[in-house]
């Protein structure tokens, strides 16, 4: 019975699986014939079925940007970053969706440790940080069972420090991978949708007007009282903003 039911399970995710493949085809081919809008919507069939990707998330990006949607493109290809923060072509298209913005907002000067921290640390997602781990551990297993049975003394020694250092970056992979994902979850990176939008002294709309925003800038959302986010620019410059005028990044 259950050899059926697993061969029952196996056969429908098999169908999905090529489902999905279909229809990413189907809105791929439709991209390069130029049908833009109907390549939006299967792909966006396909993050309703839960089949997100990277690559999902980076032809969407392209797709809006050849639509001269500024804001959908860069939410999009922010969020094929944070699935995979190593892909390229993402990295290199938001940049270019970037220029197409309005706002110029000046980003704060980092410190040693905030610069290690974009260049190494979140270089990585926290999966692939997890990986390493996983990997770490089961080479200090290996050289640990080596060096029990190995008969050389010079051997043992190699071991033993093969075994030390596996151990080591396995600690720096597990604090690495628990404050990627810290970073993430704190941080709640949104876009403006909105073409244009106040940010005010206050969560109301009589609240004194700091300045405006427009769709396609990046920001991080501090805190929410009812229909308002209090946001932080890369600058450094907070307020608040209708919370309908942004879209946080799902992680």
């Amino acid at each position: 019975m259950k050899k059926i039911i697993f061969l029952l399970f196996f056969s429908w995710a098999m169908g999905f699986a090529q489902q999905t493949d279909a229809l990413f085809l189907e809105a791929n081919n439709l991209y390069k014939e130029g049908a833009y809008s109907e390549a939006i919507d299967v792909y966006k069939s396909i993050e309703t079925k839960g089949m997100v990707s990277d690559d999902l998330y980076f032809n969407l990006g392209n797709a809006y940007y050849k639509m001269n949607k500024i804001a959908p493109a860069i939410y999009n290809f922010e969020k094929a970053l944070v699935i995979n923060p190593m892909h390229s072509d993402a990295q290199n298209n938001l940049t270019f969706a970037n220029r197409m913005t309005i706002d110029a907002i000046k980003v704060l000067p980092t410190t040693f440790l905030q610069s290690f921290n974009q260049a190494v640390i979140m270089k990585f997602s926290y999966n692939t940080w997890a990986y390493i781990a996983v990997l770490m551990a089961f080479l200090a297993a290996v050289w640990f069972l080596w060096y029990h049975f190995a008969i050389s003394s010079r051997r043992k020694l190699l071991l033993f420090n093969l075994t030390i250092m596996s151990v080591i970056l396995l600690t720096i992979s597990v604090f690495f991978a628990f404050h990627n994902y810290g970073v993430i979850k704190n941080n709640r990176i949104a876009i403006v949708f909105a073409l244009k939008t106040a940010v005010k002294n206050a969560p109301a709309f009589s609240g004194e007007e700091l300045f405006d925003l427009h769709e396609g800038t990046k920001l991080i959302v501090l805190d929410a009282v009812d229909d308002w986010k209090k946001i932080k620019l890369s600058d450094g410059k907070t307020g608040w903003i209708r919370a309908s005028d942004i879209r946080e990044l799902s992680h």
